[in-house]
């Protein structure tokens, strides 16, 4: 049964029940409302997910007439306005979600990366900060590695380190927060600890540009002529046309 029929089904449900119960329109009672809401905001997210942005925008704009301060529906349709690029909207509607639900962490760390991909960095930074307050918060490490994203286009290098390190103290395996501070580390010629964290990097994510760069010039300082010679190739023929492999021709002469 598609995510349009279950709604079709409850609706149904709902306003047939004051017919087969001789009850009030459950649509009229505050608990009907929020169950009719939820259905709309649920519905809404599933087309988001599947992409279909013009059909999410339908039920979350029925369940906000339900309830016009609803923050759910909101963030889900700033995330719909973000996808199709635009960000007024989005940014209205991250605003009045928070308006709702200020404290929440969810919330702060979704406007953060919209704030960041709008290059609107210290606004960024000031709400993911907030959300790193919630040290219960599931995706706590990922906080973090935006804070640190963030701060290195902030030119706050060392505190962007700071911030890498958190997220890996919360968990080892975050993929971003690895690759970052194996460039960062070696950057400052660290190449010990930059393999460390290059490795540990390949286990848990695919190669990029920037990956094969750094693993070829690692390769290079511990003399595996070989290995630095592969991921050169690979970069040569995944990234053709990437600043990377651009770098790594002008490294080789």
């Amino acid at each position: 049964m598609t995510l349009r029929a279950v709604l079709l089904l409850f609706m149904s449900t709902l306003l047939t029940a004051c017919v087969t119960t001789g009850d009030v329109n459950p649509l009229k009672t505050d608990k009907g409302q929020d169950e009719a809401r939820d259905a709309y905001i649920q519905l809404g997210i599933g087309y988001l997910q599947q992409g279909n942005t013009g059909s999410a925008k339908i039920p979350l704009k029925q369940a906000l007439e339900l309830d016009p301060s609803n923050a759910d529906a909101h963030v889900a349709l700033a995330v719909v306005f973000q996808s199709e690029l635009e960000t007024e909207l989005a940014d209205e509607h991250f605003r009045k979600a928070l308006s709702s639900r200020s404290d929440d962490t969810r919330i702060l760390n979704n406007y953060g990366g919209f704030l960041y991909e709008q290059k609107r960095y210290p606004e960024a930074m000031e709400r993911f900060q907030q959300a790193s307050v919630d040290n219960l918060y599931q995706e706590r490490s990922r906080v973090f590695e935006n804070m640190g994203l963030t701060a290195l286009m902030l030119k706050q290098r060392e505190q962007a380190k700071t911030y890498f390190e958190r997220a890996l103290r919360l968990n080892s395996r975050q993929p971003t927060a690895l690759l970052e501070m194996s460039v960062l580390t070696y950057e400052d010629k660290n190449y010990v600890q930059a393999k460390g964290y290059y490795e540990n990097y390949i286990v848990v994510s695919e190669h990029n540009s920037r990956s094969l760069l750094l693993g070829s010039r690692l390769a290079g300082i511990f003399e595996d002529r070989d290995k630095a010679a592969s991921l050169g190739l690979q970069l040569k023929r995944l990234y053709p046309g990437s600043p990377e492999y651009q770098q790594y021709v002008l490294e080789q002469r």
